[in-house]
């Protein structure tokens, strides 16, 4: 098997429809793929919308894994030589995963590679970024990031206009690609991360094993992406508090630098 896709399902039945429509009209000729959905014990049924799909299998959790377990689970279960993670609100053009496929193999140095993201109206999604220094998640998820915008923006690349390929420190988990073979010693996502986090540490991991992390500007897929920790109040937001939980577990693996 050449790729395996993994979806991780968390009440998000009608966007997973569309992903799974959409992985269906790729153009994949000459790649023998499979497609694995993980229900993440959200409650939807997606048993039925699975069946009719030839290339999708479905495994169905009994207790809410969190985004690294429940894709490592799906890992488990797959057998493509390369796999391709994928939030269930991603929409892929025809040509977006040949083309990184592409893209992958021509470089034996990048270790993760992932494409530009779109907002649903067809405007860039900034998806990659330079590592956090510590102080960021607070800038990002209060209102103390007001104050210094142009810290987010260094952060966020805007600087970068996203029409090359290029290395970068780390992209969004929402989509990528990654070789088996290079992950075959440990597991893909580190298991301490229940949300958040999970891709940044990913992508040191990569730096940290002498691969490139690859911003993939000619593969272009749709992210129809709702923030939940978007609410800032600490006391309200039980996602906001993953997030800076999953933070702190971060800077505490890493160190409070900053470098690859």
């Amino acid at each position: 098997m050449d790729l395996s896709i993994i979806i991780v399902n968390y009440r998000s039945q009608d966007k997973l429809a569309n992903c799974l429509r959409s992985i269906s009209e790729s153009d994949l000729s000459g790649i023998s793929f499979e497609v694995v959905v993980v229900e993440n014990n959200s409650g939807d049924k997606l048993a039925a919308m699975i069946n009719r799909l030839p290339f999708a299998r479905l495994i169905v959790s009994n207790k809410n894994l969190g985004m690294g377990r429940g894709n490592n689970l799906g890992v488990k279960y797959s057998t493509g030589e390369m796999i391709l993670i994928s939030n269930p609100d991603i929409i892929f053009k025809p040509q977006a995963i040949k083309t990184l496929i592409a893209e992958f193999k021509k470089n034996p140095e990048i270790g993760l590679i992932g494409p530009k993201l779109l907002n649903p109206d067809g405007t860039l999604q900034y998806s990659c970024a330079r590592f956090p220094r510590w102080y960021m998640p607070i800038l990002r998820r209060t209102f103390v990031g007001k104050i210094f915008k142009k810290a987010l923006k260094d952060y966020s690349m805007h600087e970068f206009n996203h029409q090359e390929n290029i290395d970068v420190d780390w992209l969004f988990g929402a989509c990528f690609l990654v070789n088996r073979q290079d992950i075959k010693n440990e597991k893909l996502f580190d298991e301490r991360f229940f949300m958040y986090f999970e891709d940044t540490d990913l992508c040191r991991r990569i730096w940290k094993n002498k691969k490139k992390v690859w911003y993939c500007a000619d593969a272009e897929v749709f992210h129809d992406h709702q923030r939940e920790s978007a609410n800032k109040n600490i006391f309200t937001n039980r996602v906001l508090r993953i997030h800076l939980k999953s933070w702190w577990k971060y800077f505490l693996k890493w160190g409070f630098g900053c470098q690859r």
